[in-house]
């Protein structure tokens, strides 16, 4: 009985995916059908049809999964703890002095070996 549920579950999945992609081909095609129409007009009827295709997207299996791993994103992206303005300051002055004595270096010894290089070939 399993397997039954299983396979209507997939084939449901598939038609509510070709309706998905029904509705993305409908707004496309309709915006450009609907090119002399307002702009505002289009875009909300954009808006409102690609809401509603995610919509039917997000009860699919791969949707339900799809929310839920955006969920959890969200989850930990609160446990973050962002640096502060003082300490993002102070590392970009770090690095940005590194890369300056790095830089200096790497001029100094370039011009050394041009330097070298130019009193052997003559």
């Amino acid at each position: 009985m399993n397997a039954q549920v299983e396979s209507n579950n997939t084939a449901l999945d598939w038609i509510k995916w070709i309706v998905v992609a029904a509705l993305m081909i409908v707004v496309i095609g309709g915006n450009f059908y609907f090119g002399d129409q307002s702009m505002l007009v289009r875009a909300l009827a954009v808006v409102f049809v690609s809401l509603v295709a995610v919509g039917i997207a997000l009860t699919t299996a791969r949707g339900k999964y799809i929310n839920r791993l955006r969920k959890e994103a969200w989850v930990e992206v609160r446990k973050v703890v962002w640096p502060t303005r003082q300490e993002t300051t102070q590392t970009s002055l770090v690095v940005i002095g590194v890369v300056l004595v790095v830089a200096l270096i790497l001029w100094g010894v370039d011009s050394l070996l041009g330097l070298v290089v130019s009193r052997i070939i003559g």
